[in-house]
């Protein structure tokens, strides 16, 4: 039997409706449940399915003539046709030929139905089982899947089962103080923002106890079960981070934000990017949406990407939100390092942004910079020598920031040779010499010292008389480690310096006091410095 229709969806029911249904129910199903299978409908079915099966149940509903056993098999298959129809078996070839070989079937059975006018209890029941195996084959594959987006498009969830906050089915349904059911996760997220009204009504809250809804509860997990929704996941809310919950309406403002900042209008752009600075400040939930895609990033980006003078108010604001993003994890940090737009703004900002820009810039290098896998990607970019530049300035807003990134890079070997090339001792040993930002900058030296370069360089700048200054006077074990550190080291690379340090050692014996009073690796190094003056001291009465 083959059927012309040359009619909407909604014409078609509306015709079945008012004028099949009064005359024969169970023909009006067997004719939708027909077109269902149309190879010419195909196409618009996957537009309007679902408009159709919500039309068949309604009449199911609402018929007398249908028997109770009829009924029962009948609701219970449209939905799982749509799991086939939208996608269920898509990705799991034996799935589909399954699912092909029950559809043959059931076709035939249809057939022998609309052409038998005597029909037999045996094609019922065939026709039953057949439907059973496609449900059982069906709830196997929901069972495997737990994202509940893919089931939301092809199983609309009730809105009474919905959270108001994040407009999702609940997890953890809890009543506020106001009366109103919410998921537990996002209405614990609202109130620990120092919210003491309900979201929903407005009205301010006497307390802020949470009530679980085992009631509504009770009714999700029986929908769940209904549908083929495995609920030991869907109601265990430990499962979720309760400060990186994304919602819905979180991710509608984040996409929103993000076309605005990609557009042509400079003050869009700027208002956008201060938003986005904030919000990435405030919750981590804004950083985790970033790290979902790196094309998130060059969105994020792209005001600055075009022309040579950006806006420093939106350079600022950008560059904060970098910061602000590589702070959240690891994941966060190779996205971030690893987008080809980031480092080289990063420099630029370095080289010409504002004082708040170039701290907040250094201060992200110092951020992706913790990553091991980052060190050696971002020392080859070039990016120590506006660094360093920086730390020249002395700018005090900056420096702190300037001299954790020097020193989180140069961990790396590698960049150790790149720092020392790009003046970094010249600049470090003037600093030091001068008593500022001594703990800082003393740690860096320690580590430079370890390229042959940077010791001569150090001998030139007289660096052990005020290293010696150092050990002797500083009440910080740390800075008289490292400055003992250094010492050791040019002790064994530069002969022509004994004389100074030994003329110390005999006039105020600070080395010997440090062999016996510093941290242990200062006493090894300090005792290591004894000897070789010893070593010295006897060769040349041997002499």
């Amino acid at each position: 039997m083959t059927w012309q229709i040359r009619c909407r969806p909604q014409q078609f029911y509306y015709s079945i409706r008012y004028h099949f249904v009064p005359f024969s129910p169970f023909a009006s199903y067997l004719l939708l449940f027909s077109l269902l299978f149309s190879h010419k409908w195909r196409k618009k079915l996957n537009k309007h399915f679902f408009f159709l099966i919500n039309v068949t149940e309604e009449i199911i509903y609402q018929s007398k003539q249908i028997s109770r056993k009829e009924r029962v098999w009948l609701l219970h298959y449209p939905r799982r046709t749509a799991m086939a129809k939208t996608g269920v078996f898509d990705s799991d070839p034996t799935a589909i030929a399954k699912a092909k070989e029950l559809k043959r079937e059931m076709r035939k059975f249809l057939i022998k139905i609309e052409d038998d006018d005597d029909l037999g209890v045996q094609t019922i029941d065939q026709l039953q089982d057949a439907l059973s195996a496609f449900r059982e084959a069906t709830m196997r594959k929901i069972a495997k899947s737990s994202s509940l987006e893919m089931l939301e498009t092809t199983l609309p969830c009730p809105q009474d089962f919905r959270c108001p906050l994040s407009n999702e089915l609940m997890r953890d349904p809890v009543v506020l103080a106001s009366g109103q059911t919410y998921d537990k996760l996002f209405i614990q997220k609202w109130l620990s923002s120092g919210n003491r009204t309900c979201p929903k009504t407005q009205q301010v809250l006497p307390h802020t106890a949470l009530t679980p809804n085992l009631l509504i509860r009770d009714m999700i997990s029986k929908w769940c079960k209904k549908i083929g929704l495995d609920t030991k996941n869907q109601f265990n809310s430990n499962l979720v981070n309760e400060e990186e919950a994304v919602t819905r309406s979180d991710r509608e403002i984040f996409n929103s934000l993000l076309c605005k900042v990609s557009s042509s209008i400079l003050q869009d752009q700027k208002s956008a990017a201060k938003e986005l600075r904030l919000l990435t400040r405030k919750g981590t939930e804004f950083r985790a949406l970033f790290g979902e895609s790196p094309d998130e990033i060059t969105r994020l980006l792209n005001p600055l990407l075009h022309g040579s003078n950006p806006d420093e108010n939106l350079q600022e604001d950008v560059v904060t939100t970098l910061l602000n993003i590589s702070i959240h994890d690891d994941n966060n940090k190779k996205l971030v390092c690893e987008n080809p737009n980031v480092i080289p703004l990063l420099i630029d900002a370095l080289r010409r942004g504002t004082v708040a820009t170039r701290s907040n810039a250094a201060a992200a290098v110092f951020t992706l910079s913790a990553l091991d896998s980052n060190k050696v990607l971002i020392g080859k970019s070039g990016i120590l020598k506006p660094l360093i530049d920086l730390l020249e300035e002395g700018n005090p807003l900056a420096i702190k920031d300037v001299a954790a990134a020097i020193f989180t890079l140069c961990i790396a070997h590698e960049n150790r040779s790149r720092a020392v090339r790009d003046g970094a001792v010249r600049v470090l040993g003037k600093k030091i010499s001068n008593g500022l930002y001594v703990d800082e900058l003393l740690a860096i030296l320690a580590m430079l010292v370890t390229h042959w370069k940077a010791v001569e360089e150090l001998g030139e700048l007289g660096g052990v008389s005020w290293l010696l200054k150092i050990t002797r006077e500083s009440e910080c074990k740390r800075n008289k480690e490292n400055a003992i550190v250094i010492l050791h080291t040019i002790c064994f690379s530069d002969r022509t310096k004994w004389k100074e340090i030994k003329e110390e050692e005999n006039a105020h014996g600070t080395i010997t006091k440090l062999s016996r009073e510093g941290t242990s690796r200062a006493q090894r190094k300090a005792n290591g410095i004894l000897d070789r003056l010893r070593k010295a001291m006897n060769l040349t009465h041997t002499a």
